[in-house]
């Protein structure tokens, strides 16, 4: 049976990183600050959502660990922070060998298929 408690806990860095993954805005967040650090307003400025909303978002990466805020003089700039990202990305490697053996078979069956019809 499925735990919850456990699905809360401080030590699932996956979990929460795949949590504030799964909205497009915060992907899209994401995708800029590979670019560079940047500020809120700098964020917002190409999205349909408010600089207040945006704000909301990053809090959620900050809080499961994808981003930094920093604070420099009057500016405060998130950047993008890899190890998280590189987590998750090792995780779904695991399962690459079971994507490849699925396309393998595909193919093989659509080269036995167009055999039989050519």
């Amino acid at each position: 049976m499925f735990n919850q408690q456990a699905e809360h806990t401080p030590a699932d860095r996956l979990s929460t990183s795949f949590a504030a993954l799964a909205h497009p805005t915060r992907r899209a967040i994401l995708e800029r600050l590979a670019a560079g650090e940047a500020t809120v307003t700098e964020l917002a400025e190409p999205l349909p959502i408010s600089v207040q909303a945006v704000s909301k978002h990053l809090e959620v990466l900050e809080q499961a660990g994808l981003i930094e805020r920093m604070r420099i003089a009057q500016r405060r700039p998130s950047r993008l922070r890899g190890a998280p990202l590189e987590e998750a990305s090792a995780w779904l490697q695991t399962y690459r060998r079971f994507w490849e053996e699925g396309f393998d078979r595909m193919d093989e069956r659509l080269r036995a298929r167009k055999g039989r019809s050519g």
